[in-house]
């Protein structure tokens, strides 16, 4: 058994390693757009509109939407990551070669899982570290709410593109989620307005949408504040883990997408 066990070690932290080289060799695909694309958000939602729309929250509003930006760059690239990644397995043909190994299906889907989480964190420092040349004050007022809520996440959206992968036949198909429903959730997620300021009934539309009880934690972590209570965003984010794990691992044992 702990021979096995040293296996198991073994195949993750390859498939980790493996994960982050890709990330760092690529790193002008990988880490320097996500730094553009969030620098051009701060300077246009940031500066311009920001001076006009004052304050949200009771906050400047440079510091109100920096959590959410940083989460949105977190929930991106952890999914595209894994999607990008685990299909190039497939379509190369080289995810063969782990299914045929002795390693169990979960440790495959865990060193991806580790992998996208890894990008999704990394590229999440990058844009925090710009944050601060924009904002007065970035504190953390949670810090372990911020951390877990943060970590958590990368690995819900590191499931969903995993699952994308999956069932991806080409690559436009790992391009489909990210643009019809990732980007349009993301954006009504409460990464720009808080849904105080919605009437009612969008404001129970908006509860429909996962990504706002991530949004809002995240933000409560930096600035102590929240639309929606923290334990429930919590329980939110367990129940998508748990359901996309056993999907995914599922799949894998199955062999769909990968065995048709």
């Amino acid at each position: 058994m702990p021979g096995r066990t040293r296996e198991n070690l073994v195949g993750f932290n390859t498939i980790v390693v493996k994960e982050i080289t890709r990330v760092l060799r690529i790193w002008i695909q990988t880490l320097v757009p996500p730094a553009i694309t969030m620098t051009l958000y701060f300077i246009i939602f940031g500066s311009l509109i920001g001076s006009r729309i004052g304050t949200m929250d009771g906050f400047d509003y440079m510091q109100f939407i920096a959590p959410g930006l940083i989460m949105m760059s977190v929930i991106t690239n952890s999914y595209g990551n894994v999607v990008s990644s685990f299909f190039g397995a497939k379509f190369g043909k080289h995810v063969e070669e782990m299914l045929v190994s002795p390693m169990p299906n979960s440790v495959i889907l865990l060193g991806h899982i580790a992998g996208g989480v890894a990008r999704g964190l990394l590229v999440g420092m990058v844009v925090t570290v710009i944050a601060l040349f924009f904002t007065d004050e970035l504190k953390v007022t949670h810090p372990l709410v911020t951390l877990s809520v943060v970590f958590l996440t990368a690995v819900v959206f590191s499931l969903g593109g995993f699952i994308n992968a999956v069932y991806a036949k080409k690559f436009d198909d790992i391009s489909i989620v990210p643009t019809f429903i990732l980007t349009p959730l993301t954006y009504l997620g409460g990464v720009f307005y808080s849904i105080s300021l919605l009437p009612n009934f969008w404001q129970n539309v908006s509860l429909a949408n996962p990504i706002l009880y991530m949004v809002n934690a995240f933000r409560y972590g930096f600035l102590g504040v929240s639309d929606i209570p923290i334990g429930r965003a919590y329980f939110i984010i367990g129940i998508f883990i748990a359901g996309l794990y056993s999907l995914s691992l599922y799949l894998l044992n199955k062999g769909v997408g990968i065995r048709d």
